[in-house]
C-alpha cells in the first residue's frame, strides 16, 4: 500500500488531502469554475463544426476527479450559471444559453458527477482505470452535447455526430493519456509530501 492512499482514507480525492473546512471547499469549488472558463478560452475552430477544440471538456474532468462528486458537480454548476449570467468564459469568450454547443456545458456537470464518483472509488490512482474514467466522462458530455447540437442546429442526427463528435475523438484519446499519467502521479507525490 502506498503512502498516499495509507494517508488518504478511504473515499477520498485528492483535494481530501487539504484541511478540511467550508473555506476550503468554497475555494474548490470557486477554483474549479474559474480554471474550466480559463481552459474554455484555449479554443481552436474545427473547420465545418460550430463546436470548436476547447480545453474545457479536460478542465471540468479534472475538476471533477480532484474535487469529488459533489464539490465538482457545484464547480461545474457555478461555471454554467455564471457563464448563463453573462461572464464571457464559455469557448471563446462567449455567454449565455443561446450557442449551439451550451449542451457540452450541460454534459460537463454531469460528467464532473460521474469522474467525482469514480475518483472517490480509486479511479484516479491508477493509469488504466484514469483513462477509463476519462474517456466515460467524454462519452456523458457527448450523450447529451451532441442531441443539443443536433436539436439546436436543425441537423440531422448523422451530421452532428460527424460535427460534434468525430472530429474530437483523437483529442480525447490525448486527453485520456494525459490524464493516465496526471492524477495517479499526483497521488504518488501527495503519498511522498
Amino acid at each position: 500500500m502506498s503512502t498516499a492512499t495509507a494517508t488518504a482514507r478511504p473515499g477520498a480525492v485528492l483535494a481530501d488531502l487539504l484541511p478540511a473546512s467550508r473555506v476550503r471547499d468554497a475555494a474548490l469549488v470557486l477554483g474549479g469554475a474559474v480554471l474550466t472558463g480559463l481552459a474554455a478560452q484555449l479554443s481552436v475552430p474545427v473547420p465545418g463544426s460550430p463546436v470548436p477544440v476547447t480545453g474545457q471538456t479536460f478542465a471540468a474532468l479534472l475538476v471533477g476527479a480532484t474535487l469529488g462528486t459533489r464539490r465538482g458537480f457545484l464547480s461545474l454548476a457555478l461555471y454554467a450559471l455564471a457563464g448563463v449570467a453573462g461572464v464571457p468564459w464559455f469557448a471563446g469568450g462567449t455567454s449565455g444559453v443561446g450557442s449551439v454547443s451550451f449542451g457540452y456545458i450541460v454534459g460537463m456537470l454531469l460528467a464532473s458527477a460521474a469522474v467525482g464518483a469514480l475518483a472517490r472509488r480509486g479511479a484516479d490512482r491508477s493509469p488504466l482505470r484514469m483513462a477509463g474514467t476519462v474517456i466515460l466522462g467524454e462519452a456523458i458530455i457527448y450523450a447529451v452535447g451532441v442531441p443539443y447540437l443536433a436539436l439546436a442546429a436543425d441537423l440531422p442526427a448523422a451530421k452532428a455526430i460527424a460535427l460534434g463528435l468525430t472530429p474530437f475523438l483523437i483529442g480525447d484519446v490525448l486527453k485520456a493519456a494525459l490524464a493516465m499519467g496526471l492524477l495517479p502521479t499526483a497521488w504518488k507525490f501527495a503519498g511522498r509530501r
